[in-house]
């Protein structure tokens, strides 16, 4: 790999922060930029460092490895590849669910320790791949390069990228930090903010009808009244939505100003 990875150690017991230490610097492909001796450093460093990979203890004082994902995740931060320091194997099984790379147990094995790193660079590099490519797609579109009507998103599917046409998703829906994106045939999840992604699209193809969705326009077969003061939209699909009140604005604009308050 060209470019080193960054590496944060996290733990709160000096001697294993040594030893964490001295197997990264062997490693001409990494570099450390920073310790942590506790969860709440971690999260700081990691918001202020933006670490590739990070080595962290699992049980720490007052906040430990598994709260450190969870600050992370609450606070919409990126979380970097992460490989879980324990004492104790029975927090395996915890560590994966948690979507960790890979654990390593103390006293720290050297060899285990080149199998997780080697796993790391793997991940670190096809992340990057990915990063590039969503940067090439957004550069040709500062350009001119592609058209709004022909527009087409990047998006990373079981280990390829993806160029899925807009066109083709007929409707878009939040789910936590990631926003999932529905055609006739295909689920794509992309990791967006909904006000973000919005802010992207064109709004004569694209209506936000809730906090949660947004429709294609040209794939809205019918919209119906309610007796909330909502309305229904049905899709070409057969799908139904609801529009709620708030999104009554992107109604009246759709129909040209013509819809009654």
């Amino acid at each position: 790999m060209n470019k080193r990875i960054t590496c944060l150690i996290v733990d709160d017991e000096p001697l294993a922060r040594e030893a964490l230490r001295r197997a990264v610097a062997d490693d001409p492909e990494l570099e450390i930029v920073g310790q942590a001796a506790d969860g709440v450093e971690a999260v700081t460093l990691i918001e202020r460092l933006s670490p590739d990979l990070v080595f962290l203890d699992i049980l720490m004082a007052e906040v430990g490895g598994f709260e450190v994902l969870q600050a992370l995740e609450l606070a919409g931060l990126r979380v970097p590849v992460i490989v879980f320091v324990t004492a104790y194997d029975q927090y395996a099984i915890q560590a994966f669910e948690a979507h960790a790379l890979d654990y390593l147990l103390k006293p720290l094995d050297r060899k285990r320790f080149h199998k997780a790193v080697a796993a790391a660079k793997s991940r670190i590099a096809a992340d990057r791949a990915w990063y590039t490519a969503a940067q090439l797609v957004d550069l040709l579109a500062e350009k001119g390069a592609l058209r709004r009507e022909s527009s087409r998103l990047p998006i990373k599917s079981k280990g390829k990228i993806l160029f899925v046409r807009l066109s083709e998703v007929e409707w878009i829906e939040a789910q936590g930090n990631y926003l999932r994106l529905h055609s006739d045939d295909e689920e794509y999840l992309l990791r967006e903010t909904m006000n973000a992604f919005e802010a992207k699209l064109d709004p004569d193809r694209f209506m936000r009808i809730h906090r949660s969705t947004i429709v294609n326009v040209e794939r809205i077969k019918a919209i119906e009244p309610w007796f909330t003061g909502e309305y229904v939209v049905r899709m070409a699909s057969g799908r139904e939505f609801t529009l709620t009140r708030s999104y009554k604005e992107n109604l009246r604009r759709l129909m040209g100003g013509t819809e009654k308050k």
